[in-house]
């Protein structure tokens, strides 16, 4: 019989996610940069997101200590209204799509989800927030193609959009050698977004 427990630990972040149309609209500006760049390893547009706390790798009891606390933050904190805007790598490998808009909201709703996770009794590495959506990440030895491809979407600028919910998220970097994929453990909506 086939082992069916859960492993012990989970890798978890804290998120909000663009709509549909906002990824759809930066999906066709990149069309271009998708056929001159096969081989980049593209992250599947229905995984991007905007972190807001990093958590790491957490034993698989402690996720559920975070449900109550960003329940009640995500009840009250009104939904930022954002943008998709410009573009730029990290490290000369990553490529990544910068946020406007709301953003003293969008970084105080970050700071107080930080806040929730630390009253949870849960420690994490505080990274200083730069809100972006990872693209792209270039293969070892291409330092060039990140950047090229965002030289190229610089000037985009999608519309507006209001962020819906807040998203506690599972992903399996690290425990395979395929894709990473993230699912999402639980999301509420944020109040200003009417569920």
């Amino acid at each position: 019989m086939k082992d069916q427990t859960q492993p012990s630990t989970v890798r978890v972040f804290i998120a909000l996610a663009p709509p549909d149309q906002a990824k759809e609209e930066l999906a066709a500006a990149l069309g271009p940069a998708y056929a001159s760049h096969p081989e980049m390893r593209w992250n599947r547009i229905e995984d991007w997101h905007i972190t807001l706390a990093f958590l790491g790798e957490l034993p698989a009891c402690t996720v559920p200590l975070l449900r109550p606390p960003l329940a009640a933050l995500a009840a009250k904190r009104p939904s930022p209204s954002l943008a998709l805007h410009g573009s730029g790598t990290f490290d000369d490998r990553v490529l990544w799509s910068g946020i406007d808009g709301d953003l003293s909201e969008l970084h105080e709703l970050a700071a107080d989800v930080r806040t929730a996770v630390r009253n949870c009794g849960i420690s994490f590495e505080e990274r200083p927030l730069r809100p972006h959506l990872t693209l792209a990440r270039a293969r070892r030895g291409d330092h060039a193609s990140a950047a090229e491809i965002a030289r190229g979407i610089s000037g985009f600028t999608g519309r507006r959009w209001s962020a819906e919910r807040l998203h506690l998220v599972g992903s399996n970097a690290g425990r395979s050698r395929g894709a990473i994929h993230y699912r999402d453990i639980e999301a509420w909506p944020l109040v200003g977004t009417g569920g």
